[in-house]
């Protein structure tokens, strides 16, 4: 499998992993009354996953790529786990609150992955990084104060939640360098399949909601496919602190798309938010900055 070990080169890919995510909150926005179907949209959305990225496994390996699935350990089950209940958070967060205040919690992931790896891989965290990470945090701050009226305490929690969801697996893809990282991936979205089966069938409810909503849980299901795949090629390259980190740039395009007009959906971010924004777009064009200037490898040899 492709694998990136230069940084210069891993950094866009991240970044880039990190911008198709952001289309992910406009998607939902599109659907119709997604806070009515969630358990059908994450069954949707873990199918979609868990078949691309089969596919993509059987192109890039054989016919022998399920053997991968022997493979995946434990690090795999609980990175693939902790994913798995990233996304299913998410579709609680975002449909009982706004994408702005659901984004915020998705940027605190440098802080979890930070004390994750620190704990768990013992990785440190440079100085560089710190204050690109404070940058962030004063963003992340001043939206908060622009958000803090809205009655949204339970798509907040979610919303951490899934922060913590996604941190968890960050760590995991640099545990066990064996571990197949794509089979994790395919893993979480069989784990969101597998999950999302029982409460339907434990209910009573349908599998499938409209054919117009079920084609807007794959579209998502797509673009987090892709986006996933991009995140765990540049993994190898950056440590687990910094993956998160470059990442944001799903924060700053999420809360974008959906404010501006010509996608028809119009939530308007605050003050707050635009000038939060600007500080987590700072953030990340000095950590860049930084890796291209600093030729030594950062990454776990």
């Amino acid at each position: 499998m492709l694998e990136l070990r230069n940084p210069k080169i891993a950094i866009p890919v991240v970044l880039f992993a990190g911008l198709l995510w952001s289309f992910g909150p406009l998607v939902v926005r599109y659907m119709d009354n997604p806070h009515l179907v969630p358990w059908q949209y994450i069954f949707g959305r873990g199918l979609t996953i868990f078949i691309l990225l089969n596919l993509y496994l059987f192109f890039e390996e054989g016919k022998n790529f399920y053997k991968n699935y022997y493979r995946i350990g434990l690090s795999g089950i609980i990175g693939g786990s902790g994913l798995g209940v990233a996304m299913i958070t998410f579709i609680y967060s975002i449909t009982n609150t706004s994408a702005a205040i659901t984004l915020l919690c998705l940027a605190a992931m440098p802080f979890f992955t930070a004390l994750l790896a620190f704990l768990f891989l013992k990785e440190k965290i440079s100085l560089n990084v710190w204050i690109s990470i404070i940058v962030a945090t004063v963003g992340i701050v001043i939206m908060a104060f622009g958000n803090a009226g809205e009655k949204s305490l339970i798509g907040f929690i979610f919303g951490l939640t899934s922060s913590i969801g996604f941190s968890i697996f960050s760590v995991t893809l640099r545990w066990r360098k064996e571990t197949p990282k794509f089979t994790t991936v395919a893993f979480s979205g069989l784990f969101c399949l597998v999950f999302a089966s029982i409460v339907i069938l434990a209910n009573d409810l349908v599998f499938f909601s409209s054919s117009y909503n079920g084609t807007l849980f794959s579209l998502h299901g797509s673009l987090v496919c892709f986006g996933l795949i991009l995140y765990s090629i540049g993994s190898k390259a950056i440590p687990a602190a910094e993956l998160t980190l470059l990442s944001l740039t799903e924060v700053i395009g999420g809360i974008f798309w959906v404010w501006v007009p010509i996608f028809g959906i119009n939530e308007v971010p605050s003050t707050n938010t635009i000038i939060g924004g600007f500080f987590l777009f700072v953030s990340l064009f000095y950590y860049s900055l930084i890796m291209r200037w600093n030729k030594r490898y950062i990454a776990l040899n």
